[in-house]
């Protein structure tokens, strides 16, 4: 039989538990890469709402490299038999760990919950295989974010917000002139793939972000357009300071808070950097989109390995339902800088960079320009996506020209395929 059969049989037998009945005394063992003081405070919230319910939590936290340091040591626990209980996983990766049969089933909690109906359903789809969920969403992030200090744009004599790359490449030269740091930028691969993207998406727009970075278009990857985008990445690479190489995004996100350097270009994980530190936006920091008129989709989940026990197994159920309660999904989001993966999850309490992320998120599905963040591994598998990392942090710390950048890059991706 089927693992993930066997445990929705298992997961029916838990379903007179429920995953908020009072003491559960479930146990998960929670691996994650949540370590930055906003993330740390968001996983924190739901470690407390499980111990709440009589759980025993043990975290196991992996920091840096944008997950990839925690996707290896998973990768060798599965194979040594002794996964965690739940594991920080989105995108593909979920599909993927499904068909090696190492996952087990929520699906009771999430069909007594009705998850499907608040759920937006290209995220639903994402978390189920073969038809039943195997992982619950904690929220939606944009990845398409620029965050400034105002004191330092007005130092600079920048008056708003860019809208185009044109125009924020023209701040950029005027915080220069005045001795700021342009872009505040970590040289870690991750960061540079995430910068990319959203220089691909105000080039291009969604469509070519869909057809060079999620549908892998031969023609797109080596269009004009393209050659474009890395002409202003290369511009970018201008903008950072000499010190970037190795930086985590937190310490960049810190470089802005101080005024030492104008912008960055990074996911609204930043924004949770911010209000940790007790930063007011609009007063001490000022977010708006990157150019592209799109919503690059990031969204972190928790996905449920195949464990033996009673106590683990209750302890997944708990977790999930946990997860997925409209309490959780605002108390997580106003720690973490998303926003709800829920519909129904009132926005009262949420600052104007949330609600604007939600009119976008909304536009964008009407629109047609919701796309699944490459960098953030939304989009493609970790094997075609570790091709487009390597090309573009090898452009971004060498003198290749764009259009030797674009002829590798689709062949990168043609040998992956």
């Amino acid at each position: 039989m089927n693992i993930l059969k066997k445990a929705l049989m298992v997961s029916a037998t838990l379903t007179t538990i429920g995953p908020g009945f009072a003491g559960a005394e479930g146990t998960v063992e929670v691996l994650h890469w949540w370590t930055s003081g906003g993330e740390a405070k968001a996983v924190g919230e739901l470690k407390d709402a499980f111990e709440a319910q009589d759980g025993t939590w043990i975290d196991s936290p992996i920091a840096g490299g944008g997950g990839d340091a925690a996707m290896t040591a998973l990768r060798a626990r599965v194979i040594a038999g002794n996964p965690p209980t739940a594991v920080q996983l989105k995108g593909p990766g979920i599909q993927e760990w499904a068909r090696e049969g190492v996952l087990n089933s929520v699906d009771a909690v999430a069909q007594s919950e009705n998850w499907d109906a608040v759920l937006p359903p290209v995220l639903a789809d994402i978390m189920k295989y073969e038809g039943a969920y195997v992982a619950a969403p904690v929220n939606i992030h944009r990845v398409d974010w620029m965050w400034a200090n105002p004191k330092a744009l007005e130092a600079a004599g920048v008056t708003q917000m860019p809208t185009t790359w044109d125009e924020f490449n023209a701040a950029a030269d005027k915080l220069m002139a005045v001795g700021i740091v342009p872009l505040a930028h970590g040289g870690q691969p991750w960061q540079d793939a995430t910068v990319f993207e959203d220089v691909v998406l105000g080039i291009g727009g969604a469509d070519l972000f869909r057809k060079a970075l999620v549908e892998l278009d031969q023609d797109a990857l080596q269009s004009d357009m393209m050659i474009a985008a890395f002409d202003q990445l290369r511009k970018m690479r201008g903008y950072v300071d000499d010190n970037f190489s190795g930086r985590d995004w937190n310490l960049a996100t810190g470089m802005v808070m101080r005024g030492e350097a104008g912008f960055q270009i990074m996911g609204d994980w930043a924004k949770g950097e911010f209000l940790a530190a007790g930063k007011v936006p609009g007063v001490d920091f000022l977010c708006a989109p990157t150019p592209g008129n799109g919503f690059v989709l990031n969204s972190d989940s928790f996905t449920f390995f195949q464990v033996e026990g009673e106590e683990n197994i209750a302890g997944q159920q708990v977790l999930a339902g946990l997860i997925m309660s409209p309490e959780f999904q605002e108390t997580f989001n106003l720690a973490k800088g998303s926003i709800p993966a829920r519909t129904d999850v009132s926005l009262e309490s949420f600052d104007a960079c949330a609600l604007r992320s939600h009119e976008d998120l909304l536009a964008a599905i009407e629109n047609d320009a919701l796309v699944p963040s490459m960098a953030h591994e939304m989009a493609i598998p970790r094997s075609i996506r570790g091709e487009f990392i390597d090309l573009v942090t090898n452009f971004f710390n060498s003198d290749m020209s764009s259009e030797e950048a674009v002829q590798s890059l689709a062949a990168a991706v043609a040998r992956a395929q």
